[in-house]
């Protein structure tokens, strides 16, 4: 009997023993498995985020007009006092109001004005009496500059200054323009091409086009 007991005692060690080896073996698998796995998907699910990640959106600030704009010619139809043409950009939004056509996209405008002139503007003339019947007129009106610039059309009279938009009748929002007024003139005939757009909107090649692109006809 106690030679049974001691066989029983010996069977219970081994199987024992055996159990703790294998529990031991399963726990340093199952480590090293959790382990590698754990660090191979981050990885690789690193490298596909970055590679399905897109690009950013490009946008231009308010008011830029993309370098990619097209422009059209625009001739007006009348008598001799609007032969000209002038380029204007293409697919903007077109008004008349009394003897002023526009152009208009989102926050910048081109104003086309044809006018009668018994004389040629010059820089006195326009600061005597153009700057003051803007100051009335626009909101906010500051720092007028008059300059004789040089154009392919020739010589014109230059009016820089800045002004408040007309308040947004859906957001409220009132924007900051800067303005260039170019005054064409001959033979009696006058044309007063204005450009708007946000005083931080870099349009200078843009409004170089257009206002180089005056011609008479």
């Amino acid at each position: 009997m106690a030679a049974r007991t001691r066989t029983y005692a010996v069977v219970g060690l081994t199987l024992a023993a055996a159990v703790t080896a294998g529990c031991s073996g399963s726990g340093s698998h199952g480590g090293s498995g959790s382990h590698g796995g754990s660090g191979s998907p981050a990885s690789g699910s690193a490298t596909v985020s970055g590679q399905n990640q897109p690009a950013p959106t490009e946008s231009n600030p308010p008011g830029d007009i993309p370098d990619n704009q097209v422009y059209v010619v625009y001739r007006p139809t009348g008598g001799s006092s609007t032969g000209f043409t002038v380029k204007v950009p293409e697919g903007w939004a077109r008004t008349n109001q009394g003897g002023t056509t526009a152009f208009t996209d989102k926050l910048n405008t081109v104003r086309i004005t044809p006018v009668s002139a018994s004389g040629a503007p010059t820089t006195g003339s326009v600061t005597n009496t153009v700057v003051p019947q803007l100051r009335s007129q626009v909101p906010k009106f500051s720092a007028p500059k008059v300059s004789e610039v040089t154009r392919h059309a020739g010589r014109v009279v230059l009016l820089t200054y800045q002004g408040d938009s007309a308040r947004d009748p859906v957001t409220g929002k009132v924007v900051r323009d800067a303005f260039e007024r170019y005054a064409f003139y001959r033979a009696g005939h006058e044309v007063d091409l204005t450009l708007s757009g946000p005083v931080k909107a870099d349009n200078v090649d843009p409004w170089r086009i257009v206002s180089d692109s005056f011609t008479w006809r």
